[in-house]
């Protein structure tokens, strides 16, 4: 059984290509000659299913949010289960990006349905800001199945510094967060030099994203706000180690809608896996510039 970010880190290298799909499917998103006729699971599943074919062979993992699919109540959990089976037969590293947040039997609850043995997710992420009763059941039951979990540290969207930049003696919350973080992992470190609690650093926050580099040197990051949030390829190459390990990057919308640029659904497939080698190429770009 694999350890921690070993797998992940080796399908990175692999392919090439530090960058994970987000698959957060509105159903505005999904091309109208998708959607007609079908069910909600049956159009969200199609369109994640020709996301997935278009580039799983130059992506190593997906992120489905599953507020996306919560939102189309019993419908939508069909298709993200569907989903996540169906990235997983295709050899991808799944993150589940659900940000639960809880304490006790109802942590161990939440970890077991989502960390547990069969769920086909190898990874998801936790609000850590409950503490330590709030983590280590999910990084238990993370540990008992050779899975893993990245905890919010320092978030991408603008208000994050209302509470996490707050100032206690002469580090912010966020440092703090991070340290504990580096922390709960340091029992399992895996052979790629990562622990098995990874950090949430999002790329709108450069600064801070090399900050905490140098300051968890075991900590895998996944960094969100490239893109359609505004992170550019230079912010982001700082979430990664001198080695270009240690980090991997999301883009979500402007993965999926890459087609709506072009005004041509039909080719959705197509432009995806363009701008999935064009984020490529432009971090890869970025890391040999460091």
């Amino acid at each position: 059984m694999s350890i921690a970010f070993e797998k992940l880190s080796a399908a990175i290298a692999e392919k090439c290509n530090p960058t994970v799909m987000g698959l957060d499917p509105l159903l505005e998103y999904v091309p109208e000659f998708i959607r007609e006729g079908k069910t909600t699971a049956d159009a969200i599943f199609e369109f994640n299913k020709g996301l997935i074919d278009a580039v799983c062979d130059l992506v190593p993992a997906v992120k489905p949010q599953s507020a996306y699919y919560e939102k189309y109540g019993a419908q939508g959990l069909d298709a993200l289960r569907r989903t996540i089976a169906y990235a997983e037969s295709c050899g991808m590293y799944v993150i589940l990006d659900a940000k639960r947040g809880d304490i006790g039997s109802t942590a161990s609850a939440y970890a077991d349905a989502y960390l547990g043995e069969g769920s086909g997710i190898d990874c998801m992420t936790v609000n850590g800001y409950l503490g330590s009763d709030g983590v280590q059941p999910f990084l238990d039951t993370a540990r008992k199945n050779g899975r893993s979990i990245f905890v919010l540290v320092k978030t991408s969207n603008p208000s994050s510094s209302e509470f996490q930049d707050i100032m206690f003696g002469e580090k912010p919350l966020y440092r703090i967060v991070g340290e504990h973080v580096e922390s709960w992992g340091a029992a399992n470190i895996g052979a790629d030099g990562y622990s098995d609690c990874g950090a949430v650093v999002g790329a709108t926050h450069p600064s801070q994203l090399r900050e905490l580099r140098a300051a968890l040197p075991h900590t895998f990051f996944l960094v969100p706000g490239y893109g359609a949030q505004g992170g550019r390829a230079e912010d982001v190459a700082l979430g990664f180690d001198n080695n270009g390990g240690g980090a991997v990057i999301n883009s979500s919308r402007a993965l999926m809608c890459a087609y709506k640029k072009h005004d041509d659904a039909q080719n959705y497939k197509k432009y995806t896996r363009d701008a999935v080698c064009a984020m490529r190429d432009e971090i890869n770009a970025a890391l040999k510039n460091l």
